[in-house]
């Protein structure tokens, strides 16, 4: 069954611009194709970070040679927050397609415990809307509530066994979202290694992830996403509209947030370079200053990225 939402498709011309056309095979560039660009500004951030006892994975891949650029304790695994619910996209958008589920079947908010922490459908006057606007939700907001029932309906289970099957083993969706978490809950939302959640958006605008079309509805919905705080605070980009940037800036993204958790994967790329990304922190949240360290190491990570795609 094909997926129908309020958004025509991602189109094939811009999942071929989002591949990029990068040069750089090196874990940092160097040499005329980087022609001065370095990761060295995110090297320091990140240093600086892990001597002050934070966690760090990080991975940069080259999305036509699917080589890396830039890395570090990528396979470590962490906490990943709202990074989760990409898994729980790709098993809907399947599940869609296959016809096992209807994308406009009306589900109540009733049907699962309320849960106040992330989205805007709590405050909403709707009691019910169909599943593919959960997925718009989830995708856009990181709706906490529409991420539930979206979990519910298709089964744990079910969402665990896709993310195996595309061969990830270090990413994993452990549970919904809660306002409290009991000694009997996981622990954690999810959890991922930077290097299999790059590999995860790579292989999503190479159009690998379960068939082209899911590949396709998983990042239309992406695209949406409205947090641009993180890595993505420097690419000026409208946070609500950057579908069809005017410089050709092609960019997806998805951020996770607990507390001492900061993490966000995505893909960019610009008129020279490709890259998928992925950046985790793990951190003792314990005052405004560490967090805002943990921050701007993620907007210095940005920068670099940047230089490296122009």
């Amino acid at each position: 069954m094909a997926v129908s939402t309020r958004r025509a498709p991602v189109r094939d011309a811009d999942m071929q611009r989002l591949r990029g056309n990068t040069r750089s095979s090196l874990r940092r560039p160097r040499g005329p194709a980087a022609s001065g660009r370095s990761f060295d500004a995110t090297l320091h951030a990140l240093h600086e970070l892990a001597t002050s006892g934070a966690k760090v994975s990080v991975r940069v891949t080259d999305l036509d040679r699917d080589t890396v650029v830039f890395s570090g304790d990528e396979h470590q695994l962490l906490p990943v927050g709202g990074i989760g619910l990409v898994p729980l996209l790709i098993e809907v958008a399947a599940a869609f397609e296959s016809g096992t589920v209807d994308p406009f079947e009306i589900v109540e908010r009733t049907r699962v415990e309320p849960v106040g922490i992330a989205g805007v459908w709590q405050h909403l006057k709707a009691p019910a809307l169909p599943l593919c606007d959960l997925a718009v939700l989830v995708a856009a907001t990181g709706d906490a509530l529409a991420a539930n029932l979206l979990l519910e309906r298709v089964g744990l289970e079910a969402v665990r066994r896709r993310i195996e099957s595309l061969g990830f083993a270090h990413v994993a969706l452990l549970d919904g979202f809660r306002d409290t978490r009991g000694p009997d809950d996981a622990p954690q939302v999810a959890l991922g290694s930077a290097g299999e959640l790059a590999a995860v958006f790579a292989a999503l605008v190479n159009s690998k992830l379960v068939s082209p079309a899911v590949s396709a509805q998983v990042a239309e919905w992406l695209s949406l996403n409205h947090d641009l705080s993180l890595v993505a605070s420097v690419t000026g980009l409208d946070p609500f509209s950057h579908d069809d940037d005017r410089h050709d800036l092609l960019f997806i993204n998805k951020t996770g947030r607990a507390d001492g958790v900061r993490a966000e994967a995505g893909v960019l790329a610009g008129p020279r370079a490709g890259v998928a990304y992925a950046l985790l922190v793990g951190f003792d949240d314990l005052s405004i200053a560490h967090r805002l360290r943990v921050h701007e190491a993620f907007r210095t990570f940005g920068v670099d990225l940047m230089d490296h795609v122009f």
